[in-house]
């Protein structure tokens, strides 16, 4: 039995419907020269290497979101240069329906990397030795990121 009260709506006071909706999220991809990306390894369930990123917050943009979520995880100011896409598969989150959006980044001074917030460790990989595998569906966008690092650096075939 549902015991919960029902939200009411703050301008006629009736009861709200509510939706189950996926739960939206952001991913930064922090490029650094030479072909390089920022990951984290994950403190908490899924444990291993993702992207950088997490929850948006009621009221929050996802651009402030993934500038937020690259200071909290990597303690990197980033400035945001791209949106890569959106991933919303379902079974991209095992723990729930989860929508990303996904933004390129690049950090204003590399140098003050350093894992926090939700992070064991931060790391910057070679785009060609990421640790494997990637959690979430990780592998998947570091995979569309690469063909487009390699399409608009004009090298042939689909690896950067």
């Amino acid at each position: 039995m549902d015991t919960q009260t029902p939200a009411i709506c703050e301008l006629c006071g009736r009861p709200l419907q509510t939706y189950r909706n996926p739960t939206p999220t952001v991913d930064i991809i922090i490029a650094c020269p030479g072909r390089k990306v920022v990951l984290i390894e994950r403190k908490n369930i899924p444990f291993g290497w993702a992207l950088p990123g997490g929850f948006v917050d009621y009221g929050e943009t996802v651009e402030n979101a993934a500038v937020r979520e690259a200071l909290e995880e990597t303690g990197l100011e980033v400035e945001l240069t791209g949106l890569l896409g959106v991933y919303s598969d379902p079974k991209r989150d095992a723990r729930k329906h989860t929508m990303s959006v996904v933004f390129t980044a690049q950090p204003l001074d590399a140098s003050k990397l350093g894992a926090g917030d939700d992070a064991l460790n931060a790391a910057i990989f070679s785009l060609d030795e990421l640790p494997r595998p990637l959690v979430f569906d990780h592998e998947k966008i570091m995979a569309d990121y690469a063909r487009l690092f390699g399409r608009l650096n004009g090298e042939s075939g689909t690896r950067p």
